[in-house]
């Protein structure tokens, strides 16, 4: 069964091919393609961009979502007897939830894909889409170098899994103690940034919010990157924190135009998988 779960489940051939797929959207294709298809999907109230991109776009494949929040996976009956039931009824699964380890037991049982919509260890939609988004503005996104400046998150560790598949040139730069496993860090945010291509961040907690006062992506640092540098701040940012306000009103923000083809892309994952596990044609 072909769920997509992790970034690291695919191979770099894979991930381009779902690429091709978000291509043919484009041009039009696959029209009603989801037409008599049902996406279950989990979201909490608090998702908008990605519950939003899903939504329309099984809605404009002609197929039909139902959804529920995601603390109804959480109750007592035993996941096996939920998916179970679903697999009656569900073409798909759309699930955000922060347990990437219940999202596995539920794929583990699923007879139709599951799509990772986020957990608290990546998201996998986010930056793929944000990848193919970047091959459209960039001649070789995959030969710049990125930075992602921040703790260890679900977005860093998402940005680290692609960079893993695509082998992209990828590092951190954060303060000591937060620190991702088996990435190139840096300690000093000016010399982080400096022969870099695309600069990715993500929002901070209160509590550390101090330890990351001096590692702030400001308009004047940014000009240590290279020449045509994007910045990329996952949303949702806060000016001040993790950004300055004078970068995200710079030539260097890039942010709406990552988002781009987030619509397009959770589409593009949604037939690719369906189409390996012939549901669709």
């Amino acid at each position: 069964m072909k769920h997509f779960i992790r970034l690291t489940d695919f191979t770099k051939e894979e991930l381009l091919s779902v690429f091709d797929v978000a291509d043919s959207l484009q041009k039009g294709e696959y029209a009603d393609c989801l037409k008599g298809k049902t996406v279950v999907m989990f979201f909490p109230e608090s998702s908008i961009r990605t519950r939003v991109t899903f939504e329309k776009g099984v809605y404009l494949l002609g197929g039909q979502t139902v959804l529920f929040p995601p603390e109804t996976l959480d109750k007592k009956e035993n996941i096996k007897d939920v998916i179970g039931y679903l697999n009656n009824w569900a073409d798909a699964v759309v699930i955000r939830h922060r347990d990437i380890a219940l999202l596995e037991k539920i794929a583990e049982y699923s007879s139709v894909p599951v799509i990772n919509a986020m957990t608290d260890v990546n998201h996998p939609c986010e930056v793929l889409s944000d990848l193919y988004s970047l091959s459209k503005i960039r001649s070789d996104c995959l030969a710049d170098k990125y930075l992602f400046c921040g703790r260890k998150c679900n977005i860093g560790l998402a940005w680290k899994e692609l960079a893993e598949v695509m082998k992209l040139d990828f590092s951190q730069c954060c303060p000591k103690g937060y620190e991702m496993e088996n990435v190139t860090v840096y300690n000093d945010i000016q010399s982080a940034v400096g022969g870099k291509n695309i600069i990715c961040t993500d929002s901070l907690p209160k509590d550390v919010l101090a330890d990351f006062a001096e590692y702030r992506i400001t308009a004047e640092i940014m000009k240590a990157a290279n020449e045509g540098a994007l910045l990329n701040p996952c949303p949702p940012f806060f000016r001040g924190e993790e950004v300055s306000a004078s970068a995200v009103d710079s030539e260097y923000f890039a942010g709406y135009e990552f988002k781009k083809h987030l619509l397009e892309v959770q589409q593009a994952i949604l037939i690719y998988c369906m189409k390996q596990e012939g549901i669709i044609c």
